[in-house]
């Protein structure tokens, strides 16, 4: 059976999604999208190819709504040493495979894509310590709630193991304000860390 990710074109991978998605119609898809902003006739002009420009708002609409990430739609990411396909684009992504093209578009440190500039590079060193403190404000979300449930459940054994748990919540928020102090002084605004033990 076809895979989406091995389709030639955003249309035809757009289409294949779609199938194998469950929606049987442009229709159904479109009716799937927040908002209304992609149409049926929309959907049938990018999955035939009559339409090869799409916006960015038509293409994040459409990948949310498949539920599928948009560099699997934007790039022939089941063979990942295919070259990109997209049309329109400048010379400068001639050459590049679909693998160095997501990396490129996710600005994933030490991959396929290499940075061509000192600022390009600290740009996407900025962005995985973005991810990185979203990673660990997760984290420290999942040990409160172990917390909790330790601390209510009356449990002896339970209540005793709490103080291993303390610990590693604080080394998490530790290392969360430490990515803080690191991006707040690279000039990014708004970041920060809720206290972490608010059960004392």
């Amino acid at each position: 059976m076809a895979d989406f990710r091995s389709e030639t074109s955003v249309g035809a991978r757009i289409k294949m999604a779609r199938r194998e998605r469950g929606y049987r119609t442009t229709r159904e898809l479109a009716d799937a999208v927040e908002g209304g902003k992609v149409t049926s006739a929309i959907l049938e002009n990018i999955e035939s190819g009559r339409k090869a420009d799409i916006s960015v708002s038509q293409l994040l609409n459409i990948a949310r709504a498949l539920n599928v990430p948009p560099s699997f739609l934007l790039a022939p990411m089941g063979t990942p040493e295919a070259e990109l396909d997209l049309p329109n684009l400048s010379a400068d992504f001639q050459g590049m495979t679909a693998a160095e093209f997501d990396c490129w578009l996710s600005a994933t440190p030490a991959s396929f894509y290499r940075p061509r500039l000192a600022s390009e590079r600290t740009d996407i060193n900025l962005l995985g310590t973005l991810r990185e403190l979203g990673m660990l404000q997760r984290e420290l979300e999942r040990l409160q709630i172990v917390l909790q449930v330790q601390l209510s459940s009356g449990s002896p054994e339970l209540v005793s193991g709490t103080d291993d748990l303390r610990g590693r919540i604080h080394q998490t928020t530790e290392e969360a304000q430490r990515l803080v102090t690191l991006l707040t002084s690279a000039g990014v605004s708004g970041v920060n860390i809720e206290s972490a033990d608010r059960t004392d």
